[in-house]
């Protein structure tokens, strides 16, 4: 698996094309999420709202920087 910076992230998630994410959530497990978009970004909470293309379905992920 690759890293990218957080601002790299954020710069990809802001554009308007479609993209894939993988994604861990709370309890371990490891979410692929294919042609999605996102639709708003809440800087102060750090939730985004996504729409997966696919299912028409809307989903919220919170986006978490770890440091060493």
């Amino acid at each position: 698996m690759q890293s990218i910076h957080i601002t790299t992230l954020r710069k990809i998630l802001s554009s308007p094309e479609l993209i894939d994410i993988r994604l861990w959530t709370r309890s371990s497990e490891i979410q692929f999420w294919h042609r999605c978009i996102s639709l708003k970004y809440d800087f102060y909470k750090g939730t985004r709202r996504m729409k997966l293309l696919d299912s028409n379905e809307i989903r919220h992920f919170e986006t978490c920087v770890y440091l060493r």
